[in-house]
């Protein structure tokens, strides 16, 4: 008689996770953890160097442009470059470049006086690395993620990163008042130089070589096909290009601007940014057990909500009514990103994907730049007040527009999304989620507000 056989034991890193996160996963949430503990607080922290250097509100907006206009010249080369070589490379890169700006700029703030031009080229670099690292990134999470557990896979990867950002938020911002804002800049290098490292530790072996294609511009004009033969996609990028331009205004330059003449500093905006955060874990753990059916729909209904906090910032509220606005809005992009990407999940090609991606996060962020660099002019020609009212205006706008479009009202979630190979074989199906990061972070139109307020605006 045969004795059964007992099931082997489970390790105490496989009791700590789902059965269907793998090593991979584990690596990629915990590299996107410690750049957003440190991304969060960097934010605030260039911000307050410009101001506490003698920097005007123009100051700040050139500084805030300067990271976002490399966005705009290289998202579109950095998803055909992740498209043709291994994207864990591409984002290992992205972050050593980041982790080198990010610790000149604090040894600029720690050891001298720093200019206006030396910051905005810091600040550039390091808006330079984001643009090669988001498509690479995004690529990656949609390329491994399975269709049964992605939607799932990919809130809780969201719940992650965006408790982490609370933690940055507001440890940053006190920070800033207790040390001043060139140690928080020497920190985001050291968390960039960790998470690249964890990055490099990625099992990719599973992931078959891609074929590189007719050329740079034959790739870009394949994901430009793909995007411009989709209603939804291409129209909800046009309305995230004027979405994540005020929206970036309002956060990078105006936000500290009235923390400072109304609020009491730094410490008050960063425990905003941080309610933000709260606010993205709960549309996080929404998400985790509701699948709306009209996916679209529902995502584009839980933008209006962003225009709260330029509403809010142009009363002013005081600091609890702010947090209590920046914490919906929150919860909401959360919603929204999450619908995004399980719909881009479910449409687009995963070889094209990085190309799509890239076009997506271009769109979005290619008004960012001349919004914060006009932030200042803005206010000195109609007033903070009303540049603010402004911005809560031009995020209504748009995303009622949206709703005339009929895929974005009509697209529904299917029963089953596609399945990628997945990322170890285990007895239990692993699925790789990606490794994102971030501010900025929140990222593509979802990313890019959801890493806004944290860094980078909305979605991802």
């Amino acid at each position: 008689m045969s004795t059964p056989r007992t099931a082997a034991p489970r390790s105490p890193a496989n009791r700590r996770r789902p059965a269907w996160a793998g090593r991979n996963y584990s690596l990629l949430t915990g590299a996107a953890i410690v750049t957003n503990l440190g991304s969060h607080g960097a934010l605030i922290a260039a911000a307050f160097a410009v101001i506490e250097a003698g920097g005007s509100g123009g100051d700040v907006g050139l500084v805030a442009a300067a990271r976002t206009l490399p966005l705009v010249l290289f998202l579109l080369i950095g998803g055909a470059v992740a498209d043709r070589v291994p994207r864990h490379r591409v984002m290992v890169a992205a972050n050593a470049l980041n982790c080198v700006s990010q610790a000149a700029f604090a040894l600029l703030i720690l050891t001298g006086e720093p200019r206006l031009w030396q910051m905005m080229l810091l600040t550039a670099l390091c808006g330079t690395g984001t643009a090669f690292f988001n498509p690479a990134a995004e690529g990656m999470l949609l390329s491994t993620v399975s269709g049964e557990h992605a939607n799932r896979a990919f809130a809780l990867f969201r719940m992650a990163i965006n408790g982490a950002g609370i933690g940055g938020a507001a440890l940053g911002g006190a920070m800033i008042a207790a040390v001043g804002p060139g140690w928080v800049l020497a920190a985001d290098a050291a968390a960039f130089a960790v998470a690249g490292a964890l990055r490099a530790f990625l099992d990719v072996s599973h992931v078959p070589d891609r074929s590189p294609g007719g050329g740079l511009l034959a790739d870009l004009r394949e994901g430009w096909v793909e995007v411009r033969t989709r209603p939804w996609l291409w129209s909800i990028v046009l309305q995230f290009s004027v979405v994540v331009a005020v929206v970036g205004a309002a956060d990078a330059v105006y936000g500290p601007l009235v923390a400072r003449d109304h609020l009491g500093g730094s410490a008050p905006w960063g425990l905003a940014l941080a309610f933000f955060g709260v606010g993205t874990i709960g549309g996080a753990v929404l998400m985790m057990v509701w699948k709306p059916r009209r996916l679209l729909l529902v995502g584009t209904l839980c933008v209006f909500p962003l225009a709260l906090p330029s509403a809010g910032l142009a009363v002013p509220l005081p600091v609890w009514g702010l947090c209590a606005v920046m914490f919906v809005s929150g919860a909401a992009i959360e919603v929204f990103g999450v619908n995004w990407m399980t719909a881009m999940h479910q449409e687009i090609p995963e070889e094209k994907f990085s190309r799509v991606t890239a076009y997506d996060w271009f769109g979005s962020v290619s008004m960012l730049p001349l919004a914060t660099a006009l932030a200042g002019p803005a206010e000195a020609a109609f007033g903070r007040t009303q540049a603010l009212w402004g911005c809560a205006v031009l995020v209504i706008v748009p995303t009622a527009l949206v709703l005339l479009v009929p895929d974005v009202r009509r697209m529904t979630r299917r029963a089953h999304t596609k399945t990628i190979a997945p990322v170890e074989q285990a007895a239990a199906p692993a699925v790789q989620t990606p490794a994102g990061q971030t501010p900025a972070g929140q990222a593509s139109a979802g990313q890019v507000l959801a890493q806004q307020a944290p860094a980078d605006p909305v979605r991802h």
